[in-house]
């Protein structure tokens, strides 16, 4: 048995040790901290404190499973240490789960019957369970949903006579009317409605008609640009093209999924980036990311965005939209780009990611799910995800999906990286962010990736942040949620 002296040298350590984790936190090192948390844990694991801690630096990398994981030990160690509720009631609540949720911040109102804070919480809580509650009393079965889509008639939307900003003449969205939207977005100007409903309903129709996973051909002596997560961060954006020129034939981009949320340019990110698919449809592909969806967006400023700066029946259209884009792409061939990850199962072919009906909102399993959300992990096999959706995968499902499909590599997204990218699994797996300090915190730089055919070697381009107007991320996301950012 260990001696007194050892256990009480191992508590004062590990609340040393929890005091550098705090300090590596309030500097926004989260990964940093997590490491020193787990090391204060492994020295004492009966102190609630260090488990909720840990939970709290898991919630600001998104790694929401693992908060909860973490949450519910800091509850297993001390029953009434109301901030164990508190941090997986907040988990729960970031990935949607707000009926879950409520009974975390039940507990801590019976906790802490007195605390204001805790009041409040529960209160903005049970109003979101109304809220969701009576979106499901009252939403129509899928086979008798009617697309929104189909009820637009952008013709007859009155441009007025004072609107100076871009406009499209005809049917044909234009490179000038791309520069002159950009322009105005860049000094916080609007699109018109019209112009806005004309882009995204020629953007349904473009995607629609493209399989689930899309095959792009770069010939020899030619490049192509490879983007990762914007997450609605326009001047950053805006950044890329003046590095590496705008979207066209000879300069095509691949943007790989989570072009809104959390960032609060979300609006003029989306609309720039299907209007230069509209100008040229082989000048930009869009895959569609985790954020590509309703729950998402309902959680994480899109959809409060969209209704300011445009209207409730844009909020409907972009959700039918998003349903449209594809999954994955194969470049030459040889390079598989998703925005998450890879399977729980083995075996799966590109002709089974092609046959995936995507035309809906994301289901919490299977392959569609998967690609979505997944995650590598630095040892083989596989694993739970960290996240809470989805799985992580080893370099020998790497190596073996490779294979079955004959492909060289993977570039995935969905991870927020310090240098913007990150190489693993023995170099077959390229992570690629381009969101330079993600939610105007995180200090990291952004990335994306220029392959030069025929050898399509990744030549990898970081860059930093640019200033933005002062605008908060997601400051368009419901307060309630806001609350526990």
């Amino acid at each position: 048995m260990p001696s007194m002296d050892n256990e009480s040298s191992n508590v004062s350590q590990a609340e040393e040790i929890k005091v550098q984790a705090n300090e590596a936190f309030k500097a926004h090192k989260y990964g940093q901290a997590i490491d020193l948390y787990t090391q204060a844990i492994e020295l004492n694991s009966q102190n609630a404190v260090y488990w909720a801690n840990r939970a709290f630096a898991h919630t600001k990398l998104e790694e929401y499973g693992s908060a909860m994981q973490d949450a519910t030990k800091a509850i297993e160690v001390d029953p009434k240490y109301s901030k164990g509720y508190y941090r997986r009631g907040a988990a729960y609540l970031a990935m949607g789960k707000f009926k879950e949720a409520l009974k975390d911040f039940q507990q801590v109102k019976k906790i802490c019957p007195n605390d204001p804070d805790a009041t409040k919480k529960l209160k903005e809580c049970e109003k979101a369970v109304m809220k969701l509650k009576f979106e499901e009393a009252i939403s129509v079965p899928e086979s008798e949903r009617r697309f929104v889509a189909d009820s637009i008639d952008y013709h007859s939307i009155e441009v007025e006579p004072q609107y100076s900003g871009a406009k499209i003449e005809g049917d044909v969205v234009t490179l000038d009317f791309v520069k002159k939207m950009m322009d105005d977005f860049k000094n916080q100007k609007c699109l018109h409605k019209r112009y806005a409903f004309q882009t995204v309903l020629q953007m349904r129709k473009m995607l629609r008609s493209q399989p689930s996973l899309v095959d792009i051909n770069v010939p020899d002596g030619s490049h192509f640009t490879v983007c990762g997560d914007v997450h609605g961060q326009f001047y950053d954006l805006i950044n890329i093209f003046e590095l590496n020129g705008l979207p066209s034939e000879e300069n095509p981009y691949l943007f790989n999924g989570d072009f809104v949320d959390r960032g609060s340019f979300s609006v003029e990110v989306i609309l720039t980036l299907f209007a230069l698919k509209c100008m040229c449809p082989s000048a930009i592909y869009l895959a569609r990311g985790n954020h590509e969806s309703r729950s998402m967006n309902k959680i994480y400023g899109f959809e409060g965005e969209v209704r300011s700066k445009l209207s409730e029946k844009f909020v409907e259209l972009f959700a039918e939209v998003f349903c449209c884009l594809p999954l994955a792409h194969v470049i030459n061939q040889k390079v598989f780009v998703v925005h998450g990850g890879l399977f729980s199962v083995d075996g799966v072919k590109l002709s089974d990611i092609k046959a995936i009906d995507r035309f809906c909102e994301p289901p919490e399993e299977g392959l569609m799910c998967e690609l979505l959300w997944s995650d590598p992990q630095p040892f083989p096999g596989r694993g739970p995800s960290k996240r809470g959706v989805g799985l992580s995968f080893g370099a020998d499902v790497t190596r073996k999906f490779l294979q079955d499909n004959n492909l060289d590599l993977i570039v995935r997204s969905h991870e927020v990286k310090d240098e913007g990218y990150e190489i693993e699994h023995d170099g077959k797996l390229i992570t690629i962010f381009s969101a330079p300090n993600y939610c105007d915190q995180m200090g990291n730089k952004g990335a994306y990736i220029r392959f030069e055919a025929p050898d399509l070697k990744p030549n990898i381009v970081t860059f930093s942040a640019v200033p933005h107007p002062d605008v908060k991320p997601m400051a368009y996301a419901n307060n309630f949620l806001r609350m526990f950012q």
